[in-house]
């Protein structure tokens, strides 16, 4: 556990050679759970970089277990998630800046940031696209819990993928995305996004590696959720 001011992304890169697999790092943060976890994949990186999905599907789950009922919770590509229309977060996938694609990383570090508590009373209020966790009307929206559940059902997503059943977890992300209409979508081994439009005899591509470069939700002032 971090101080308020400690980044869980950059510290679980960080100690991510020496700790290994399974070391969770979070910060001790009112208005946002924010939390990173290591993984040693075993497949080359351009296949093990779909940990994300996993990683995604299992925030996904762990809101929904404290969503009111029907809240839609659903993401945009690749890496922002909302409730109900607004952005709450998002996550993130950090690896050796030296591995090579074709190898095994040494490490992945799988980071998330959800915004729980709205401090500003006139921030996401008054914006239909932002939103947190207590303006949204879930049961407990501290951090402590959120992240205790994302961890076990990360561990389902990653059994699944042990057990050739991965395209359950890539179809859960698939079923909750966001899409312009008329737009079908798929993922490719490597995880890039796969757009096919009627009449269209080959899909658009939109790479993985490179969205993931620069998270769309993230606010660089903040660390956190943008505002």
């Amino acid at each position: 556990m971090l101080r308020e001011l400690g980044d869980a992304f950059a510290h679980a890169k960080a100690i991510a050679g020496e700790q290994g697999a399974g070391t969770l790092v979070y910060v001790g943060r009112f208005d946002l759970a924010e939390f990173a976890i290591v993984l040693e994949p075993e497949e080359a990186l351009s296949r093990a970089r779909c940990a994300f999905y996993a990683g995604m599907v299992a925030l996904r789950d762990a809101l929904l277990a404290q969503a009111p009922p029907e809240r839609p919770i659903s993401f945009s590509w690749p890496d922002a998630i909302h409730v109900d229309g607004g952005l709450v977060g998002g996550g993130r996938l950090g690896w050796p800046s030296e591995a090579s694609e074709s190898e095994p990383p040494d490490w992945l570090v799988f980071g998330a940031s959800i915004r729980t508590f709205a401090l500003d009373a006139q921030g996401t209020g008054l914006n239909p696209l932002l939103a947190a966790l207590n303006e949204e009307g879930f049961e407990d929206a501290g951090s402590d819990r959120l992240v205790e559940s994302f961890a076990r059902h990360l561990l389902l997503a990653m059994d699944a993928w042990r057990a050739n059943e991965f395209a359950t977890v890539t179809r859960s992300y698939l079923d909750h995305l966001q899409l312009e209409k008329g737009a079908l979508a798929s993922l490719d081994g490597n995880g890039d996004l796969l757009l096919k439009w009627r009449g269209q005899s080959e899909p658009d591509r939109q790479q993985l590696a490179a969205a993931l470069a620069t998270p769309s939700w993230l606010d660089p002032a903040t660390g956190g959720p943008l505002a």
